[in-house]
Parts: C-alpha cells; structure tokens; sequence
C-alpha cells in the first residue's frame, strides 16, 4: 500500500505521479482549447509537438532518479493529453482528493487507477460534483490550505475558471484542523498575461519561508498583500506579467533546498541560487505552451 503523506509543497519528495506526453494527439483546434495560451499557439502554428514534449518530461523523470524518487506514470491513452496530473488529484496529508474537472478529462484519473489502487480505500475522497476543483489552485501549506478560486457571477463564463466556492467550503470540511486560506484570481479566455489559470501560476511557496508571487494574478489587493505579509517582503520574487506568461512561478520543489525550474527563467534562477537553493534546470518551454508548466505536470504523493 502506499502510505500518502503531504503536509505542504517543498519537504523531501520520496513519490510522485508526472504526466505524460506520449499520444498527446493531434494540434487542437482553436475551439477545442481550455486556455488562452494554448489557443495563441494553435493560431500561430507554434503547437508544441510531441516528441519534444516526451523529451522534456524525460529531463524531469531524470531529476527524480537523480535524487531517488519513486515515478509514477499514467497509462497512456491513445491521442490524449495526459502531460497535466496535478489537475486530476492532489494530495493532502494521507488523503488523496479526485479532482471534479472538465468533463472531457474524466479518463485522466482513470488512467491513473494503478496508483489510487494502491492506496487504502478510506483515503480517496471524491467531493459532490457541485464542487469544482483542480490540483493546480490547492496549495497544502502545513497549518494552510491556499485554494486559487474565482467567485464571481459570470463564472460559468470562463473556462478557465476551475475551482468554486463550494469546493473551498468542503475542502474545510474535510480538514477542519487547517486553516483554508482562498484567493480570488483573475481569469481571462482570450489573454494569457491577464489569466491565472490557477493558484500555481501566480504563486508558489519555496524552501521554509519564501515564495514566488505575481501581484496581478490576484483579483483581491489585500488577499495578495495577506501573502506578501506572511512570508515577509524580503522572502518573494515577484515576477513580471511576461515572467507570469512564461510560467515562471510554476516550478517544483523537490525538497526545501532543491527546486527544478525552467533554464530559461534566468532571473528567477540566479535569485534561487542567491538564495542557497539548488536549481535542476530543465528544458521545458514547449509544454509551457498550454498554460502549465513543472507544478502542474507533477502530482505529489508522498514527501517526508
């Protein structure tokens, strides 16, 4: 059985679900897209192509080796996307929560069933299908859970809308001893710099006490301030809208001293290295194309 265990985003990773980018299908078309970037790309013909994309996960599957952590992959469904695992379930402390996502994506978390049936039974919760939620805006923090939502009254407008008032109320039903912290996020389906598709796109706890933060992600002033308090001025990068755009606050923390992060995030990265971290950079610029990145292509089960 495995024995889940996930208080928070940057303690030693011993296991852990990354996607996959083999069948990923074909170019899809500009009405098919689930986010603005990905749309930008189909337009311009700039689609990322699969064999590139399979490389790259390969670069991280060679990270985890490098640091002894157990992989675990989907089973590949025929011309599918399946690179995104953190959309489909996420863990927090011995529970693993199934994701309620687009519909269309339901074959996602089936393609993952030798995971989930390793797991005690009692452990996966699957929330009523009012709840919207996805991987990419739950964010375990030890005594937190940060949640990325979007309540607004034209929610069903934006489909990159992903995660709903109901969803933050049962998450605090289900760990009434944390604190559930939600965040309004700002959501656009035509312009990918003023879209946060979810919480990881615009912020990401790293090491004991830093963070990565995109002030304009957040729809709320003092929700983003409310961060910027908690970890403490000296603590965050703040990343530029084209940095937000590139995915920049997307990266993966193995442990709290090493993170892998894109070799193009040269700003970023210098700034880790000031800071004591050990940066594994990655090719990974072609999957940052649909609007995900090194957070969202991992879905951690168990970290120490």
């Amino acid at each position: 059985m495995l024995q889940l265990n996930v208080k928070n985003e940057t303690t030693r990773l011993r296991a852990v679900v990354l996607g996959t980018a083999e069948s990923n299908g074909p170019v899809p078309k500009v009405g098919d897209c689930y986010d603005p970037k990905s749309k930008q790309h189909v337009i311009a013909g700039t689609y990322p192509k699969e064999e590139d994309m399979i490389a790259e996960m390969e670069a991280v599957a060679n990270v985890f080796r490098k640091y002894d952590v157990q992989i675990f992959r989907p089973e590949i469904i025929q011309d599918y996307n399946q690179i995104f695992s953190r959309d489909i379930a996420f863990v927090i402390d011995d529970k693993l929560v199934k994701a309620n996502i687009l519909p269309d994506r339901n074959r996602e978390y089936e393609a993952i069933q030798h995971v989930v049936s390793q797991i005690n039974p009692e452990n996966v919760i699957e929330l009523p299908e009012e709840c919207h939620v996805e991987g990419g805006d739950v964010m375990p923090w030890n005594d937190y859970i940060f949640i990325g939502t979007y309540s607004g009254n034209d929610y069903s407008d934006y489909i990159t809308a992903r995660t709903n008032t109901d969803a933050v109320i049962a998450l605090q039903e289900l760990f009434p001893d944390k604190t559930v912290k939600a965040f309004e996020l700002r959501k656009s389906n035509e312009d990918p710099k003023e879209n946060a598709l979810h919480l990881d796109c615009c912020f990401q706890p790293i090491g004991k006490d830093k963070a990565i933060l995109h002030k304009n992600g957040f729809l709320v002033e003092k929700e983003y301030q409310w961060l910027v308090d908690y970890f403490g001025e000296e603590n965050i990068f703040e990343i530029s809208k084209e940095e937000m755009y590139n995915m920049n606050s997307n990266v993966f923390s193995i442990s709290e001293e090493v993170i892998i992060s894109e070799k193009n995030f040269t700003r970023l990265n210098t700034w880790l290295r000031e800071k004591g971290f050990t940066v594994e950079e990655v090719p990974y610029a072609e999957i940052a194309k649909q609007e995900g990145l090194l957070r969202c292509s991992t879905l951690p089960l168990i970290r120490d």
